[in-house]
């Protein structure tokens, strides 16, 4: 009979080297030689007895019985930060100050994620704060439970106001699903420093970066993706990985949706050794672009060998997939999808359970091949497990012509009568347009002169912000 899983709840999948030989050393102790990653950056483990005695021993470990306990770890894109593009605002510190500010643990999924980013899922959690052009502001999208639809909040969040209101929402909406009302009660009950939506939230497209092996950073600096292809990861290494982490001042190790972990902030000086412990422990890092960009199901042994069939097929073929990633899915579970393509593995009736049948599928892709838009189109459906390689070759097909695509001009006509507002200095008719920013003041392009600090002066005159005024060009 196989054990249970069990995880350890590790907000944003952020965790130091030091908590991690803990887990390690926990898990040494129920026997285990390996542990495994989780869909939401949590660590698993499968254990089958009682979790108090485990709990007692290591009270600093948030140990999640899977069958008793419903609490959900927070997922967010920290682990992107400062190695993959950004909002211009938010840095991995952003993450870690809003992370330390969670006093419980909740028991809704919560994602905290930058746009800009394709490694962390924007939309798969129930509450699902996603970071605007304003500085310190979110926007929020909900998913709850009992709601019909998902459904954007209408006002942006603060910073340090996103804990709070994660709570309040958990405590209250069950009492409606009028968003609404919903916002009302939230704002009787804390008091919040909201901010007015002035610009929707844009979705960029990006394709799925490959996030293993060692990368520069900066200057002086490395970082590494490091990922198991079953996920089963050694605990003889990772203990022999966090005391070269400790060594070499590396404050934090990431878990990734992917079953995979980087580590960022890598000094040259330590580089040599890593690469010695990795060669010495027969580490692979560079694993084929193929297989790195699969979301299965965790300890789904089926799921696995489907992914080796598909990705062999891939690889005798000699096709590319960069930049589109597949998840594999039992339709039956109703899961959120976050990939570019998904496989779903159809249930069997169960008027025929008792006989061999094969399994069936269905193949669905987003649409634009951007798993943002939430819309999954049906490319074909009860179709064998045979036929699923050239169809997914198929759409990989699809997903380069479709890039390759320019977008229509407009129309000479149209193009004329089409003005842009700016703001102009009175005094010496500069012009600040926000998109293209202020360079010499720091500000990026995508940033409203409405959303411009009070201090803000012309950068010719040094007249002062209210000395502007709109005009079209």
């Amino acid at each position: 009979m196989k054990n249970k899983l069990n995880r350890i709840y590790t907000k944003g999948g952020v965790v130091s080297p030091g908590e991690l030989k803990l887990i390690l050393n926990m898990a040494e102790k129920l026997g285990l030689s390996t542990i495994k990653f989780g869909s939401r950056q949590d660590i698993l483990f499968p254990y089958d007895g009682e979790l108090e005695t485990i709990r007692d021993e290591y009270p600093s470990l948030d140990i999640i019985d899977n069958q008793k306990d419903n609490n959900q770890n927070i997922v967010c894109s920290y682990v992107s930060a400062d190695i993959l593009p950004a909002t211009w605002w938010v840095k991995g510190t952003t993450y870690l100050y809003i992370l330390e500010q969670f006093r419980y643990n909740p028991k809704l999924k919560i994602n905290i994620t930058d746009p800009e980013q394709r490694l962390i899922p924007l939309f798969n959690g129930q509450i699902n704060f996603i970071a605007s052009i304003n500085e310190d502001y979110w926007f929020l999208n909900l998913k709850l439970p009992g709601w019909k639809t998902d459904i954007n909040y209408p006002v942006l969040i603060y910073s340090l106001d996103i804990p709070k209101i994660a709570e309040a929402i958990e405590e209250l909406y069950k009492e409606t699903t009028d968003i609404d009302f919903l916002f009302q009660l939230v704002n009787e009950k804390i008091e919040t420093n909201n901010k007015t939506i002035n610009k929707e939230l844009e979705l960029p497209f990006h394709p799925f970066p490959y996030y293993e092996g060692m990368n520069i950073m900066g200057v002086d600096e490395y970082w590494l993706g490091l990922y198991w292809r079953n996920n089963e990861y050694d605990i003889k290494f990772l203990n022999e990985f966090c005391d070269y982490c400790l060594e070499s001042r590396v404050g934090k190790i990431c878990i990734t949706p992917w079953k995979s972990f980087i580590v960022k902030g890598i000094n040259r000086n330590y580089k040599l050794g890593l690469e010695k412990l990795l060669g010495k422990s027969g580490i692979n890092v560079r694993h084929s672009s193929l297989e790195l960009n699969w979301h299965l199901p965790v300890d789904d042994k089926d799921a696995f060998e489907l992914k080796k069939f598909i990705v062999r097929n891939f690889d005798q073929n000699d096709i590319s997939t960069y930049g589109l990633n597949f998840a594999i899915s039992n339709r039956s579970n109703k899961e959120t999808y976050f990939t570019s393509a998904v496989i779903e593995k159809n249930e069997v009736p169960s008027i025929i359970k008792d006989f061999d049948v094969r399994p069936t599928y269905n193949v669905l892709y987003c649409r634009d091949f951007n798993p943002n838009t939430r819309e999954y189109l049906v490319y074909a459906q009860d179709v064998d497990k045979i036929e699923l390689p050239g169809l997914l070759m198929e759409l990989s097909k699809m997903y380069f012509e479709q890039l390759s695509d320019s977008k229509p001009q407009k129309d000479k006509k149209d193009a004329k009568k089409e003005q842009i507002k700016v703001h102009q200095c009175k005094d010496c008719m500069t012009v600040y347009d926000s998109n293209y920013g202020d360079e010499t003041q720091g500000i990026k392009s995508g940033v409203e002169f409405e959303d411009l600090n009070d201090n803000y002066v012309c950068p010719v005159c040094d007249s002062d912000k209210t000395n502007f005024e709109v005009v079209m060009l």
